[in-house]
């Protein structure tokens, strides 16, 4: 059977704000169903980096997450901002945040965060020749340490469930295979 998209009927929004919007929708099924209360998150689209030091370490940022209430080990990266090329958006993430420019930047993947319920995808890139330039630049309420890695040290993070994130566990995995796929 041939799969089809949903036919929007009308939406309506409960919560507008910056970092989130929360519409229901009505849509029609392809079966003829009705499904009045479909509840649909509206975030901005994010970029990550899988980043590269020219000294071939990894850069990677911790920072505390409220809504897990967890320490997290992450990928650095956020949010691009509207109107913005998400490569472009990834750079200025990555200089703010660790204070590193970087020679290449390559997009490997491009991933929704949760289809079901998100309009928001995640930008991965792979970034490589990195150099520290500058201090951090972090937003008021960012507070995180920049720790970096060998490939061999984050691979056993991975294998030890260090990474909590799962979308930066997911950009991890495509950066590695992209590494080992041009080493």
């Amino acid at each position: 059977m041939e799969i089809l998209k949903w036919q929007k009927l009308s939406s309506r929004y409960l919560v507008k704000e910056k970092w989130a919007t929360l519409r229901v929708d009505t849509c029609k099924l392809q079966n003829g169903t009705i499904k009045d209360d479909y509840y649909v998150l509206e975030y901005p689209d994010w970029a990550n980096a899988i980043a590269l030091t020219k000294e071939n370490k990894l850069v990677l940022v911790r920072q505390y997450r409220h809504a897990a209430d967890i320490i997290s080990l992450e990928v650095p990266g956020g949010v691009v901002e509207p109107g913005e090329d998400p490569e472009a958006g990834v750079r200025r993430e990555l200089l703010e945040e660790t204070g590193y420019a970087f020679d290449s930047c390559e997009l490997i993947a491009t991933l929704y965060p949760n289809p079901a319920t998100s309009t928001n995808r995640t930008f991965t890139y792979l970034m490589k020749g990195g150099v520290k330039i500058q201090d951090q630049h972090l937003d008021e309420h960012e507070i995180l340490n920049v720790e970096e890695y060998t490939i061999d040290e984050v691979k056993q993070l991975l294998a030890d469930n260090q990474i909590d994130q799962a979308l930066h566990a997911a950009a991890l995995f495509y950066g590695l295979l992209k590494l080992e796929a041009i080493t």
